[in-house]
């Protein structure tokens, strides 16, 4: 088997660590600048930097991608451009994106950029792979939640539109989906989507009726023993995470990956020596996602390096001092990797090239400018000849100025020699701008450099100041389907993600209550995404909101009007010029991640809906896994497709500050992490009277601690009011309690 037919990507947090990945062998690393990027805790690159690391990484034929990979504010998006223009004359050999106003920018304006979708997009269906390769995905990060038959037919699919398959194949494991987690941001302001998790979920918290001290804290992910697994499903990249960590774990993790997949290509076998993986940090190992198997030894009750406990066990350590010594001995297997790192990385220069220029001419001859790099000498003359000199000519300081202006983002200017050079000559600035442009070409790889790109002012669409805003209400529960009634009302349903089992009696209850307005959940795996499909092709309903952007394709290629939910992380407006113009999108809800004032920037397009949650409770995170099993404890070992369609639970943790969250798992769908307090915010209706055409009040039946003592037609009723300002939103905020606003007033 050809080793090409893989990528080892490895993560690049810091220089140090990507010289580390560069000499273990990687075959590409990802590592991102001070902005944009989801890791702002690593000590991430400055732009300055960022093309010696380039030149350094494509000397030992590896590649770099850099990270863009967090939702855009638009207060952001003037930096982003100037980045960008920066980035696309560069030799960068990719970006890794989320945001879908980004992929509409890097599609239109910057189409020289490869662009791969990142694990934040959180891809586990068909309809999202045909979405994002709509906006020029090349590549896409699946979620790391899926099993390898499910990763098997993405892959193939993949392969038949183009696009390569990226999997995380070692390093830490998170308890919700990617890009759908928003516990950091609700407890205290630190959103996943920006970068900026705090960990929560690897906090402890009070004992749990089963004894466990930190329930929601899971393994790291290891697919070491799945080599032959990963190469069968036709997976391209295989992915190590790690950005954060330091470059003695980077160098080990890479260079047993790059042992494996070298020994798998030769031979057809599988390494199983895990000996130095347990070396370096790890919260010890599970491989449950990919075999399918999700069961409850995929968690462990301690976050910190398991490596010590491993060992001792492998020993057989009975005494405290023959586990002193197994320390002893980790400390010094690390203290060595670390000293060999080192001196294999200590060499590496990450510097930018230097450039030699001399520039030399008589009067009547061409000028010729002469440029040495690294690499190579060439020459460049002007078109017409010197001459005499008049107002302006080229002495001295007018030259050096001139060419010092050569320098680019890959080159500086280390020497001007103009001792061939005569006194007194001149030619014409367009000659000396032609020169210029021509030394910009061959420092650019012979490829024309890019113009910088302008983007144009976003005209705002003219609000209908008469309009009053729709009241819009989601339930999930067939006893509240009488809402649907009231016709003042938009009423959604939602959809379980256990589609392909409730697929009849989803197509039965629309039918029958044909007010019910879909509403499809953010995860829709495999059969449950067909059977979403299925779904729209025999009701083909009016209208539709979904939270899963292949969904969102599934309808646009059907003709049926959709709106994009609040789990697609909508901040900016050209996420919403990307979701109208590429997928002829009707409408968007905006994230309940921004505040006031980034939500006041954002431009809607012309014939473009938007709109707000104004009631909900707070969805922390989404999980594959189950959370009762740390908790409250299960009967059940392993979480299956029956314990998805029939499992109806509810339970609380609490954390070591008091602060409580709820475990709900509703039938049909995945266990989440809810806030103990409801979302209400009507402020929102004032301070965007001209924004908004709707407000959406979620009526699901999520046990938290908010209380009401109206019935939900009487709740109705007062949101009604709200929204035709009859009644002060004191009111509301006493009839319905406790709640918080907190994200609406901090923001990102």
């Amino acid at each position: 088997m050809n080793k090409n037919q893989f990528e080892l990507l490895a993560p690049g947090g810091d220089i140090e660590s990507i010289k580390a990945a560069i000499v273990a062998g990687a075959d590409a690393i990802y590592c991102g600048l001070d902005n944009f990027n989801a890791r702002n805790r690593a000590t991430n690159l400055t732009f300055e930097n960022l093309n010696g690391i380039i030149n350094l990484a494509h000397q030992y034929d590896c590649k770099i991608f850099l990270t863009l990979n967090i939702i855009i504010l638009e207060s952001e998006i003037p930096a982003l451009i100037r980045l960008l223009n920066k980035l696309v004359n560069t030799k960068v050999d990719g970006v890794i994106v989320q945001d879908y106003g980004l992929f509409y920018i890097l599609k239109e304006h910057f189409p020289t950029l490869d662009v791969h979708a990142s694990t934040q997009t959180n891809t586990h269906n068909e309809g999202q792979i045909q979405f994002l390769h709509q906006l020029t995905a090349s590549r896409v990060n699946l979620s790391r939640e899926l099993n390898i038959r499910e990763i098997k037919h993405l892959a193939q699919f993949g392969h038949q539109h183009n696009v390569l398959m990226e999997v995380f194949v070692h390093g830490s494991y998170c308890i919700g989906f990617s890009g759908l987690c928003y516990i950091s941001s609700v407890r205290n302001g630190n959103s996943g989507n920006r970068g900026r998790c705090s960990q929560p979920c690897r906090d402890q918290y009070q004992t749990t009726d089963v004894g466990k001290d930190y329930p929601l804290n899971m393994k790291d992910n290891s697919a070491y023993s799945d080599m032959a697994a990963l190469a069968d499903a036709g997976v391209y990249s295989l992915k190590v995470e790690g950005r954060i960590k330091k470059s003695h774990y980077v160098h080990t993790v890479v260079d047993s990956w790059r042992k494996q997949i070298d020994n798998y290509c030769q031979s057809g076998e599988v390494l199983t020596d895990t000996t130095g993986l347990y070396t370096v940090f790890n919260r010890d190992f599970s491989n449950a996602y990919l075999q399918g198997d999700i069961n409850k030894s995929m968690f462990i009750d301690n976050p910190r390096d398991h490596s010590a406990n491993h060992f001792s066990k492998i020993y057989s350590c009975t005494s405290p001092e023959q586990v002193k010594q197994v320390k002893k001995k980790l400390y010094d297997d690390k203290t060595e990797i670390i000293n060999t790192v080192d001196a294999q990385t200590k060499d590496l220069d990450i510097s930018i090239n230097s450039l030699s220029v001399s520039v030399a001419g008589s009067e009547g001859e061409l000028l010729s400018v002469t440029i040495t790099t690294p690499d190579e000498t060439c020459t460049v003359t002007s078109s017409t000849p010197l001459i005499k000199a008049g107002k302006h000519s080229l002495d001295e300081a007018t030259v050096t100025k001139w060419v010092n202006g050569f320098a680019n983002a890959d080159h500086y200017v280390n020497s001007v020699e103009l001792t061939k050079l005569d006194d007194g000559l001149f030619i014409p600035y367009k000659e000396q701008t032609a020169i210029k442009e021509q030394v910009a070409f061959i420092l650019n790889g012979n490829r024309p450099t890019v113009s910088p790109v302008e983007l144009p002012k976003l005209v705002a669409h003219q609000h209908d100041s008469k309009a009053t805003p729709s009241l819009n209400v989601l339930i999930s529960s067939e006893a509240d389907v009488a809402l649907a009634q009231d016709d003042q009302v938009n009423v959604y349903y939602q959809l379980p993600e256990a589609m392909h089992s409730n697929l009849a009696k989803m197509v039965s209850l629309f039918s029958t209550n044909t007010a019910l307005i879909p509403w499809f959940p953010a995860i829709l795996i495999g059969d449950n995404y067909q059977a979403a499909v299925e779904f729209l092709k025999a009701i083909k309903p009016v209208r539709i909101v979904t939270n899963n952007n292949g969904v969102g394709f599934a309808a646009s290629q059907l003709g049926i009007k959709w709106i994009a939910g609040p789990q697609m992380n909508v901040t900016n407006s050209y996420s919403l010029k990307c979701l109208k113009e590429e997928f002829n999108c009707a409408g968007s809800f905006i994230s309940n991640e921004i505040k006031q004032q980034q939500i006041k920037q954002i431009v809607k397009p012309d014939g473009f809906e938007l709109f707000y949650s104004i009631y909900h409770p707070i969805m922390l995170l989404t999980s594959r896994q189950c959370l009762f099993h740390q908790t409250v404890g299960c009967k059940k070992k392993r979480f299956d497709d029956k314990c998805l369609r029939k499992c109806d639970k509810s339970a609380s943790i609490l954390s070591m500050k008091e602060s409580s969250f709820v475990i709900d798992k509703q039938r049909g769908d995945h266990n989440s992490l809810y806030s103990q307090e409801n979302y209400l915010n009507v402020d929102v209706i004032k301070d965007h009277a001209q924004l908004f055409d709707g407000y959406m009040v979620d009526l699901r039946d999520i046990k938290t601690s908010t209380q009401t003592g109206l019935d939900k037609p009487a709740l109705v009723n007062a949101f009604r009011s709200q929204l035709n300002g009859d009644v002060e939103p004191t009111s509301l905020y006493e009839e319905v309690s406790p709640t918080t606003m907190a994200q609406y007033r901090k923001g990102l």
